[in-house]
């Protein structure tokens, strides 16, 4: 069985963070293992609080998964302090990751900052070059990239700063009302447009977190980049139409919409 390895912040709330993680790669058919950046207190309308792992800890995490169960995958996401961020691509590297997809999580749904500002050089410097794909969305293809972003050319432009700068795929996320729900792939100096349907659901906690996801479990299970991509993109797909309605604000998707058999019953 393949594996892969979230890196990622705690959701108390089970939608989104390693908890989002977890449902999405073992639906979608590998084995997952965590290794937790922070913890937080969150619901659907917000977080609340947030308590960082040690920089020691988080090392300790990562070591005791790859000197066991190497992971095929590694999906990146929550990181909030340039520190952990620096622990993070030095075991990258100490244990030569494959497939590492980044998640460059800067902002939740809700609104609230989970990156801080001396974090993001870190993660420009350290992390990006040493993934095989980041999967911005759009304000934080423009944070990366400086680029403002209007429309479907400034999303091209925006991708090839990002993968020229930093040496890596890059797939820019659509919504945030540009694009629809279409989302652009650029990969060894070639664009590839995913079109979505967006569909009509204001529960979309937890969406980025998954697909990235998504994308590493099929990176992980031997899918070339193109069809992770769009087979992770049909996967969220299901999962938001599938209309799951839980808690007050925007609540999370139904990670497990298809999963079938008598234990799931």
């Amino acid at each position: 069985m393949k594996t892969a390895l979230s890196i990622a912040g705690s959701d108390s709330s089970g939608g989104a963070g390693v908890q989002a993680d977890i449902k999405t790669m073992t639906v979608n058919g590998v084995f997952a293992m965590c290794a937790i950046t922070a913890l937080t207190a969150q619901n659907t309308l917000g977080v609340r609080s947030v308590v960082e792992s040690t920089p020691e800890f988080l090392k300790d995490q990562i070591d005791a998964v790859f000197e066991d169960i190497r992971p095929d995958a590694v999906k990146i996401g929550m990181v909030s302090s340039a520190e952990l961020i620096r622990v993070i691509a030095d075991r990258l590297v100490y244990y030569k990751a494959e497939n590492v997809v980044v998640d460059p999580v800067m902002v939740a749904t809700s609104g609230s900052r989970l990156m801080r500002s001396n974090a993001v050089s870190v993660l420009k410097r350290e992390l990006l070059p040493l993934a095989a794909l980041v999967t911005p969305n759009i304000p934080e293809a423009e944070a990366l990239s400086g680029e403002r972003i209007q429309g479907k050319e400034d999303m091209e432009r925006a991708a090839k700063h990002i993968a020229d700068t930093y040496g890596c795929a890059v797939l820019v996320k659509g919504g945030h009302s540009v694009s629809d729900a279409n989302d652009l792939l650029y990969a060894n100096g070639v664009c590839k447009w995913f079109d979505g349907k967006r569909i009509d659901n204001p529960n979309t906690h937890g969406t980025g977190c998954t697909l990235s996801s998504a994308i590493a479990a099929n990176l992980a299970k031997g899918y070339d980049l193109e069809a992770s991509v769009q087979r992770a993109k049909d996967y969220i797909s299901g999962a938001l139409a599938a209309m799951l309605d839980l808690g007050n604000g925007s609540g999370p998707m139904n990670h497990a919409f298809d999963l079938n058999g008598k234990f799931f019953r």
